[in-house]
């Protein structure tokens, strides 16, 4: 039924503005820094008359054409509820609308930027099984009050009842029972400082920052003077191996403490909620967001550890949820970031009661031990035998990495296995970080077993199990398992019928 239409906050507007402000950065970074920096600077400009200001006035248009546009989107920009849809209208020369039925919609999520907490208004993002791009909602409300949030969960909550309720077949007198929109919330986990400090110390954002500033500067390779720099690094390279090793330490230890205060920000105050239909994460520190995953939707849970986390009883938790992504790309949803291991396990007990999270895992065959390296050193013959010739006798000491890749090889043999209940499979593997995966049986889309040459006459096999996962899926992976065992998991996934799976 139709009950009014609904505006964004005045502060959209603002917002619009500053997201453009955004997207154009750079080309303002490459329109001032190329011509008010070059000849005589910033006086050369007011040297050369109206010609001289040219820059400025481009940027003066530009920033008036984003605050215009943006508040033609906030007063242009209209949603409301009939017949079961969130319905949105939007446009000025053309009018787009937009009908999104309640029952397609998977989650909303909330976000409060600095601009939304002292007015009291959160970001909605409408997330649905269809959304188009890797990551894109299917609508965002940019500034909306809590009511009118609330407003849109109640419609949502009420529409998908309903459904529910024509599906349903009526036996006997009919009863109207009006149904509680509002669910109960119960707090499950709030992450404590001490795991925040231990979760942005062993991060690895740190390749995040070098890699964020590399996709920057190459943004400018045409300007940049590459003869000019090449000639400091040699004249800096003169100054001897150690003050070259101090300053790349310096470097790195930059981009690590960086790394950290960007990780302690986006994780402040991590909570998990949740009621009997979904799970919500609230974090952030800057930017308070909140998502919602339906559990319905929950096709799978990781469990992993690097390293460094394993030794001290840390893990990280990953929701493989159909359609669950975070932010703009196709990001994960950790369920915990970081916790104790002990800690962990009564949580997921308590939130997916139907899986069991401590099975009796059946390992590698020794026979398949040398499978786990073997190829590793066929690829790397070929560096050794170039290092050891061009840089002989020092080339020599590459050889080094043998016993490495080696023992990396083992410890993924005494790594690997699987268990298989009556409806779950669980499967273990590790890079260097070991994961564990959970998968229900009607969530599994495709189960592979794959066998090379060599395999085959050991009677090896490495098992597949693919589950739908955001848009590109996950896969867990036993590598170099008996092939019984991957007979055994065909034969245990074959008699589950197609119309089981979709469900």
């Amino acid at each position: 039924m139709y009950e009014g239409r609904y505006k964004l906050h005045p502060i959209s507007a603002f917002l619009n503005f500053i997201k453009g402000m955004k997207e154009l950065l750079l080309p303002f970074i490459i329109i001032f820094g190329v011509n008010i920096f070059r000849g005589d600077g910033i006086s050369s400009m007011f040297n050369q008359g109206w010609q001289g200001m040219i820059p400025v006035i481009v940027g003066v248009a530009m920033l008036l054409f984003l605050l215009i546009s943006g508040i033609i989107k906030w007063k242009r920009f209209v949603y409301w509820f009939e017949d079961g849809e969130l319905r949105i209208e939007y446009g000025l020369f053309v009018k787009k609308k937009r009908y999104i039925p309640f029952e397609r919609i998977q989650s909303l999520n909330y976000a409060e930027g600095i601009f939304h907490r002292p007015l009291g208004l959160v970001k909605v993002k409408v997330e649905t099984a269809g959304s188009g791009k890797v990551g894109q909602a299917e609508a965002e409300l940019t500034a909306i009050s809590r009511e009118d949030a609330d407003r849109i969960e109640k419609e949502m909550e009420k529409a998908k009842h309903q459904l529910s309720r024509e599906k349903t077949p009526i036996i006997g007198p009919v009863e109207f029972v009006e149904v509680p929109v509002k669910k109960t919330t119960k707090t499950l986990y709030h992450m404590s400082i001490k795991e925040l400090l231990i979760l942005a110390t062993t991060s690895s954002g740190i390749g995040v920052v070098i890699s964020a500033v590399a996709i920057f500067l190459s943004q400018f390779s045409e300007f940049i003077p590459y003869d000019a720099v090449y000639e400091e690094i040699i004249l800096f390279l003169r100054f001897g191996a150690l003050i070259v090793a101090l300053t790349i330490f310096v470097v790195l230890v930059m981009a690590w403490v960086i790394s950290v205060i960007m990780t302690i920000v986006a994780n402040y105050q991590f909570t998990i909620q949740y009621d009997e239909d979904r799970i919500y994460i609230t974090r952030g520190l800057l930017e308070k967001k909140k998502v919602s995953i339906p559990l319905k939707r929950v096709q799978g849970i990781k469990i992993s550890q690097n390293p460094l986390r394993e030794l001290f009883g840390y893990a990280t938790v990953v929701v493989e949820s159909a359609g669950g992504s975070v932010g703009d790309k196709d990001e994960k949803i950790r369920l915990f970031p970081l916790v104790k291991k002990t800690r962990m396990l009564p949580i997921l007990e308590e939130l997916f009661p139907e899986l069991e999270w401590t099975p009796q895992l059946v390992g590698a065959p020794k026979r398949s031990i040398h499978f786990f390296y073997r190829l590793n050193l066929v690829w790397l013959s070929p560096m050794f035998a170039a290092v050891g010739y061009f840089f002989y006798p020092y080339g020599l000491l590459a050889l080094l990495i043998v016993p490495v890749v080696i023992v990396i090889g083992i410890w993924q043999h005494r790594t690997v296995g699987y268990a298989l209940g009556e409806r779950q499979l669980t499967a273990q593997f590790r890079g260097l970080s070991k994961h564990r995966y959970f998968i229900l049986k009607k969530r599994i889309q495709v189960v592979q077993v794959t066998q090379s040459y060599f395999e085959r006459r050991k009677g090896i096999a490495s098992i597949h199990v693919t589950i739908k996962s955001g848009m590109m899926g996950a896969t867990a992976t036993t590598p170099h398992m008996e092939k019984e065992d991957a007979s055994q998991i065909l034969v245990w996934y074959k008699p589950f019928g197609a119309k089981e799976q979709s469900s």
